[in-house]
């Protein structure tokens, strides 16, 4: 029929990132909510055939507050909050930058409320040509060459 529409795929000649490792960090107060987030990126990365090398959860960190029950005296009488922030970290090797892309996207999209995503990702770069050689192999030629 008339009212379907086909997008056009475009190619480019550009060749895509290649990162080694991306490793996202997510943050919350409700260990809950990180499980059902860690069930949701999980499932999500093995519906995209992602190779998720790890996840683990590192120590958990809690941040006391004291402070005066009274505005004005009694300095014995305290009370005590506490914040606890929990943390679950994934591992994904060797992700090209638009699969990477995607994937992220849609976890922040769907990400619940109270948390928080940190996202590291590792490339390969080729060594510069000033780094390449050794420094002291171009000493010793350069030593050679005066003494000559």
């Amino acid at each position: 029929p008339c009212w379907w529409s086909f997008s056009h795929i475009t190619s480019s000649d550009e060749a895509d990132i290649l990162y080694k490792k991306i490793e996202v960090l997510a943050k919350c107060h409700d260990k809950a909510v990180l499980d059902s987030l860690e069930y949701f990126a999980v499932l999500a990365a093995q519906q995209l055939g992602l190779t998720l090398e790890r996840v683990y959860e590192p120590k958990k960190k809690i941040e006391r507050l004291t402070l005066l029950k009274s505005v004005h005296i009694f300095k014995k009488h305290r009370v005590q909050y506490e914040m606890r922030t929990h943390y679950r970290c994934f591992e994904f090797k060797h992700l090209t930058g638009s699969t990477a892309n995607v994937y992220l996207e849609y976890i922040q999209r769907n990400l619940p409320e109270g948390a928080a995503l940190e996202i590291t990702k590792t490339t390969l770069e080729k060594l510069p040509d000033h780094i390449k050689y050794p420094v002291w192999d171009q000493l010793s030629n350069d030593e050679n060459e005066k003494t000559s």
